[in-house]
């Protein structure tokens, strides 16, 4: 079979200073940690030897931070594209461990009354659409090269499930997505061949670290 093949990687950013523990979501001034900076110059070297032409990132400082230092190896300008955004949560700036967190609280319970859609944020079906269309986007511009996107956990989950035709809910602690993982889409053309997973700075539990 010919045809070009482009690789659209999704990136997981890499660990952020949260010694509170909150939920931040879409908050504003959540940064890499120490941590975080190393992972990203970790994935940078991992995908020195690709091909990169296109590197995106959500508009978080987070992901900002984590493409930095790809868009510096490969010479090209990270874009921003809102798609790859986080996952809207009404749990942002609160703890929502069970047990110490938000989830305690009545006042919170009605906001879980349907775990499917989520009732508490952003339907899975919007984010796994939004995310498609950033991965076509990606796709489009690299044409024949390799793509980048950096993103979120939940986002990132929720496409590759999508893809899979699996139910988007799930269990969170089940998620295969670690700090500064790679998620790559491999296509011929415009279909999609087969998605890769990586782990270029080691795993992490799901979870770990935030969104």
């Amino acid at each position: 079979m010919s045809g070009d093949t482009t690789v659209v990687h999704f990136l997981r950013h890499g660990e952020v200073h949260n010694p509170e523990g909150i939920l931040y979501g879409r908050l504003p001034g959540f940064r890499l940690s120490e941590e975080g900076q190393r992972q990203a110059k970790l994935v940078a070297e991992f995908l020195a030897k690709r091909d990169v032409s296109y590197v995106a990132a959500s508009p978080m400082q987070r992901a900002q931070q984590t493409a930095a230092p790809i868009g510096e190896v490969h010479q090209v300008e990270v874009a921003t594209d809102e798609r790859l955004i986080e996952a809207e949560n009404r749990f942002e700036g609160h703890k929502v461990a069970v047990g110490d967190g938000a989830l305690r609280y009545p006042r919170h319970w009605p906001k879980l009354w349907n775990p499917f859609l989520p009732s508490w944020g952003e339907p899975y079906l919007d984010i796994a659409h939004r995310m498609l269309g950033a991965a076509h986007a990606a796709r489009a511009e690299a044409g024949g090269h390799d793509a980048v996107c950096v993103s979120h956990q939940l986002p990132i989950w929720t496409l590759r499930r999508f893809l899979r035709g699996r139910p988007m809910w799930h269990d969170p602690r089940k998620r295969q997505c670690s700090l500064a993982s790679l998620t790559s889409l491999v296509f011929r053309d415009e279909a999609l061949e087969r998605v890769a997973y990586y782990e270029p700075a080691g795993e992490t539990a799901p979870g770990v670290g935030g969104a």
